[in-house]
């Protein structure tokens, strides 16, 4: 039987070449969120700011949002935010961490309850306290970075220098990206977004490795081919598992972007995001940088080394006996 092929065996694309075009992109993205971050910020969820979230739906009709936001601005708890979402007849209210305490804030709730109740169901109820918030922050921010430095570290243990270079800055160029997404979405940012950078990172990981793999295996099968024509054969010769898993992975995730509810339909579109990303900096990111690195002396040095510790090298036929 005949396997599936999304991308034919024989597939020739310059990869490399396109670098002309990547990087200004990729230059320009991330200066734009750089700017983004330094001047509009990341939209903090109730676990990073504190506060209380309340998520109602109408029991009957379409919600009026502007009926319920003066409602909501006279309860005399500041500004809120009001969103609606769903099929329009659900909605969010989002009010801003109250002095006095968790009794102040369950004030909130009880208050909500009461001049909402008569039309609304209450879906969900979330009050995070400034402590609990201060705490998550942290924790959250800590396990981001440890991450990151762990994964940078078995890069640069995983691959000789130039490789790992190339490694390093295809994963941070995909949390910068991500990163922009949020930012530009103004999608809220909290410890589900936490999760859905560190699935990233790793998926980053997974996509870079399968081609610099492929890419330290034809250094040493041929020794005299040019680096150009070199890493766009080593995606080439990959593109089709790459082709594969990328497009599963899209279509799960599209499937919980549209069936999957509210709950993860931030932590879905991110990942939806992620996997382009991904993807696209495998093949026109991390690739084309080994094209300023010293990549034919880590070919050799690997080579030796195999020699050295007696096995043969890679694309070696045995030796008939």
């Amino acid at each position: 039987m005949r396997l599936l092929r999304i991308v034919p065996d024989n597939t020739r694309f310059k990869f490399v070449w396109f670098r002309r075009f990547s990087y200004p992109l990729s230059a320009a993205y991330s200066i734009l969120v750089i700017v983004l971050f330094l001047t509009v910020g990341l939209n903090f969820g109730i676990d990073f700011k504190g506060g209380t979230l309340i998520e109602m739906q109408a029991k009957s009709g379409a919600v009026d949002i502007a009926k319920v936001r003066q409602t909501a601005n006279g309860l005399g708890f500041g500004e809120s935010e009001v969103q609606e979402f769903g099929g329009g007849n659900e909605l969010s209210m989002r009010f801003a961490l109250q002095p006095g305490g968790e009794s102040a804030q369950q004030a909130v709730v009880q208050k909500a309850r009461d001049a909402f109740s008569a039309e609304y169901d209450f879906r969900r109820v979330e009050t995070v306290g400034p402590r609990v918030s201060g705490e998550l922050v942290q924790a959250g921010t800590l396990g981001v970075v440890l991450a990151i430095m762990g994964v940078l570290v078995y890069l640069w243990f995983r691959f000789e220098m130039p490789l790992a270079i190339g490694a390093i800055v295809g994963t941070l160029h995909d949390i910068v990206l991500t990163i922009g997404f949020f930012l530009i979405t103004q999608l809220e940012f909290n410890l589900t977004s936490i999760a859905a950078i560190l699935t990233i990172v790793g998926y980053s990981l997974n996509e870079t490795v399968v081609v610099f793999d492929r890419t330290r295996e034809l250094l040493r099968r041929y020794k005299t081919m040019p680096i150009p024509e070199l890493l766009d054969l080593s995606v080439n010769s990959t593109l089709s598992r790459t082709a594969m898993t990328a497009t599963t992975t899209f279509l799960s995730l599209l499937a919980l972007v549209i069936f999957g509810g509210t709950a993860i339909e931030g932590f879905a579109l991110v990942m939806l995001f992620g996997v382009v990303v991904c993807t696209y900096s495998a093949m026109f990111i991390s690739t084309p940088v080994l094209l300023y690195m010293d990549v034919r002396s880590q070919g050799a040095r690997e080579e030796a080394r195999e020699k050295a510790s007696g096995k043969p090298p890679a694309g070696a036929k045995p030796k008939a006996g």
